[in-house]
């Protein structure tokens, strides 16, 4: 018997088949953070991708399951973006960033231990902006028009100044605690409370002069809020983090992790919307890292405004570093960022390190190759080593 061919296949019949015979990768210069599986080493830093046109916008998402790799990822990224001259702040919500903190001779912040956290404001919009979305985060709903009606008339008798917000309204506020004529003032003075003598005293305001953010690496440390209902409002110390990062000359990224406790807020989810359209004009790389792709299901009911933000959140991030992930898991994350069936196939089958990255239009397969340096910080299982041992 003789075999008949039927067809010829090329390389250009590959890559019409997403199968390429070779991965260029994007061909940006810089340090690598891995090796295309089809190429060489892969280079992806948002700042130089957007310089280039790879992509249309600086922002980032990693999902992945544990163990996948996207917390060795963001502790690589942030190390080579430090290596450069960029500025970075991280939303640390486990304090599991404080080994590439020290690596670079920094200490990780606190939060709600190591006294006062208020940066310097960008103005008096933004300062109002970030004040009403942290009282609408810890009230749990939306001021009302009362509130709002004495929040203005405070802020306003409060002038330029920026030292001690919270405190210099709460003390504006404090005569109407026991009126029980004027509800909206007193209801606003209620709320303040709990920033300067109640269960969120220390966590913005405080006796300790203003925490320094002139290094070029801030870790904010949220882990004693950790699985608590105040998570999102420590969380939200990102929005007055960005505020500085978009004071400086720099591009800056700014990293959340465990990004849920944002993405499960209302007023938190709003904020990051609007920060996310102003990304390039602000130079800032917003990293958002998720563990479920299902936390973006968790933010609203399906049709819901709240959901269709978070996922906007997502499709708007023209990067997207993606680890292993369980079938139904990969089957959400297909549908919010239109991968096709033969992406969403071969995510739960990623192993260790190995991540399916969408840059613009374009896909690579990379595996991770961390080197000497960053083992001394992306390790996030020795704990669980030395248990064992």
């Amino acid at each position: 018997m003789t075999r008949a061919w039927t067809h010829w296949g090329t390389s250009q019949h590959f890559s019409a088949l997403r199968l390429p015979a070779h991965d260029a990768g994007t061909r940006l210069e810089g340090p690598t953070l891995g090796r295309a599986v089809r190429g060489g080493p892969f280079a992806l830093d948002p700042f130089d991708a957007y310089q280039a046109g790879v992509v249309t916008n600086p922002n980032v998402v990693v999902a992945g399951s544990i163990g996948a790799g996207k917390s060795t990822l963001v502790k690589m990224m942030v190390d080579r973006a430090l290596r450069r001259g960029r500025r970075v702040v991280v939303v640390d919500p486990k304090g599991e960033y404080g080994a590439l903190a020290h690596a670079h001779g920094v200490r990780p912040l606190v939060i709600g231990r190591d006294g006062w956290y208020w940066p310097p404001l960008l103005d008096q919009h933004s300062g109002y902006d970030f004040v009403t979305t942290l009282l609408t985060c810890a009230k749990g709903s939306a001021l009302s028009d009362d509130e709002r009606y004495a929040l203005d008339r405070a802020w306003r008798a409060m002038g330029s100044s920026n030292i001690r917000v919270l405190a210099q309204l709460a003390s504006r506020l404090s005569p109407f605690l026991d009126d029980r004529v004027h509800e909206g003032e007193r209801s606003l003075a209620l709320l303040l409370r709990r920033f300067t003598d109640g269960d969120l005293a220390g966590l913005y305001d405080g006796p300790e002069p203003p925490v320094d953010f002139g290094g070029r690496l801030v870790v904010l440390d949220v882990s004693a809020y950790w699985g608590s209902e105040l998570m999102s409002v420590a969380a939200l110390s990102a929005v007055a983090a960005a505020q500085h990062l978009a004071n400086c000359a720099e591009p800056g990224y700014l990293v959340l992790d465990e990004a849920w406790a944002l993405l499960g807020d209302d007023a938190s989810l709003r904020w990051l919307q609007g920060s996310w359209k102003l990304s390039r004009s602000r130079g800032i790389s917003h990293i958002l890292v998720l563990h479920r792709w299902s936390d973006t299901a968790a933010v609203g009911a399906m049709g819901s405004a709240a959901r269709a933000r978070a996922q906007g959140l997502l499709r708007e991030s023209e990067s997207a570093w993606l680890f292993r992930q369980p079938p139904d898991e990969a089957a959400e994350m297909a549908a919010v960022l239109a991968l096709t069936r033969r992406e969403e196939g071969c995510l739960p089958e990623l192993t260790r390190g190995l991540a399916l990255v969408r840059y613009g239009h374009a896909r690579s397969l990379v595996q991770l190759t961390p080197d000497e340096r960053d083992g001394t910080f992306v390790d996030t299982d020795a704990a669980m080593r030395s248990a064992r041992a």
